[in-house]
């Protein structure tokens, strides 16, 4: 059914997957969708995290519809989907905490009574509809049926008490972010009719054409096939996300330094050493790709399944309970959106060149030893013009690495909200101790690879990060500097973002 399973030595061979099974078999393709579950399968009151809603039911309903929407690449689209829904969980069971206070929704606390897991359950899942009514309408019938798996009871008061609260949660959130700034109904730019959802509105226009490099420092769309004779070029995903309102806090002042190697290039057009010189690491890396980092290249390819599991598997080591799980799920998330503002609007300010531009301008008709392709290995004899990178080059300028800050936000966030715990099984809160396996033949990329399963380890949060932000210059859609350029960001992000939600999550906040 799914390819690529996630294990933990805590959870001792239970296969994550089966909880979380959202995994696509490969990203060209839409996943299977995971049945919604009959509503007397639905356990009610059970205290053991991975047996919550969250996991039994809205994660592998919605995870698996939206990944038949959204490629698991156009990552403010995902982005925006899954901090929505966590702030919709968060904020509905708040209510049902000691201490914590909605972000958006906020209501009267339920008496000590009334906070169960149940209830929490209940309103999460109801918080949910609302935002995958909004933003995966054509699910809709699924999202009814979600609901009525719970089998709620006519007949509490509590219950349908909970129903309420989640409702309400879901539809403050979703009426918040609606205007945000992504354009989600497409009127940005007046339409009336015809509008076109996520359209940009600011005008933004590459200076270079898919089929001629006018200026060697800019970025270039590329031209893109699924190898079915249909071809097209690539624009630039959602470049209003440098205007959209954050989740957390704003950064207007944080900045990256200049891609000096990138813009190194003479004033007749000609480029210099420098430039010549990340070209070429790209392509003694593409020539050196051993089969570990071509499954860590796609494994983080997959955000979802990637982070998203990261943070779920150590929810589940570090025996977290429900209501800390949606703290710091909301919270990784929050954080990663936040810091694909910032991103966004230092991709536009540079708009700079990707690998496969630079690669084909120094060396169009050069024969070169890289990676040859799906299947081919390292050849000796490719062209400039004839590279490719291992992993399908994104649609957005290349500088900074959005992957890289993703990843540095996410393990920042999680870093900071963990070791704050004071948990005697992770006193620094940077130990991980996640392993994903990927099972033999299950690459997106090439065909019957890998020849075994091959088991990526990450003991730590720090080891996860450094990992992920190295995959996109082994998978050949980044140069090296890109790398260090997004992590400094999303290190910045991840650890204010914390800092802003903790008063929430301690009951200081004012709401």
């Amino acid at each position: 059914m799914f390819t690529t399973l996630a294990r933990s030595r805590w959870v001792a061979g239970l296969a994550i997957a089966g909880f979380l099974s959202i995994s696509p078999a490969a990203l060209a393709q839409s996943p299977e969708l995971a049945p919604i579950p009959a509503p007397d399968s639905i356990q009610p009151g059970e205290p053991i995290l991975q047996n919550t809603t969250p996991f039994t039911l809205v994660i592998p309903v919605v995870g698996t519809r939206m990944l038949n929407v959204v490629n698991p690449g156009d990552a403010t689209l995902v982005l925006r989907l899954t901090a929505t829904i966590t702030n919709a969980w968060y904020d509905a069971c708040a209510p049902y905490d000691d201490n914590a206070i909605g972000l958006i929704y906020n209501t009267t606390r339920r008496p000590v009574a009334e906070q169960t897991s149940r209830n929490c359950d209940i309103a999460l899942v109801y918080a949910s509809k609302p935002v995958v009514d909004s933003l995966i309408p054509q699910f809709a019938d699924d999202w009814d049926a979600m609901i009525a798996a719970l089998h709620v009871d006519e007949h509490d008061p509590a219950e349908q008490m909970a129903m309420s609260i989640g409702t309400a949660a879901g539809q403050a959130v979703m009426n918040a972010r609606l205007q945000d700034g992504m354009n989600q109904l497409g009127d940005e730019n007046g339409a009336i009719y015809n509008r076109q959802p996520y359209a940009d509105y600011t005008n933004y226009r590459p200076f270079n054409r898919a089929t001629r490099l006018r200026d060697p420092r800019r970025w270039q769309p590329a031209i893109v096939t699924a190898g079915n004779g249909l071809f097209s070029v690539q624009s630039f995903v959602t470049p209003q996300m440098e205007i959209t309102d954050p989740f957390l806090t704003a950064h207007p002042n944080l900045r990256a330094p200049r891609p000096g190697r990138s813009f190194a290039v003479a004033p007749n057009g000609n480029p210099r050493r420098r430039y010549i010189d990340q070209a070429d690491e790209v392509i003694d890396a593409s020539a050196n790709l051993t089969l570990e980092q071509k499954m860590a290249a796609e494994v983080f390819e997959d955000k979802i399944n990637s982070l998203g599991l990261s943070i779920a598997v150590a929810s589940f080591q570090q025996q977290l309970t429900l209501q800390e799980f949606l703290e710091v799920d909301f919270l990784v998330n929050a954080a990663a959106f936040d810091t694909a503002i910032v991103i966004w609007k230092e991709k536009r300010r540079f708009d700079a060149v990707r690998p496969f531009s630079a690669i084909e301008l120094l060396y169009e008709n050069t024969q070169l030893t890289a990676w040859g392709g799906p299947g081919q290995g390292t050849v000796h004899d490719i062209t400039g013009a004839e590279w490719r990178s291992y992993l399908n080059v994104a649609n957005h300028p290349e500088y900074p690495s959005a992957t890289a800050s993703f990843c540095a936000a996410h393990a920042e966030a999680a870093k900071l909200y963990l070791g704050a715990r004071n948990s005697p099984l992770n006193p620094t809160g940077n130990t991980l101790d996640w392993s994903i396996t990927k099972l033999t033949g299950s690459s997106f990329v090439e065909p019957n690879s890998p020849p075994h399963d091959v088991t990526l380890t990450y003991q730590t949060w720090d080891d996860l990060r450094d990992e992920c932000g190295l995959t996109r210059f082994w998978g050949g859609v980044h140069f090296a500097d890109s790398i260090p350029a997004g992590q400094d960001i999303g290190r910045v992000v991840g650890a204010a973002g914390y800092h802003f939600l903790l008063p929430y999550f301690n009951g200081t906040a004012t709401p």
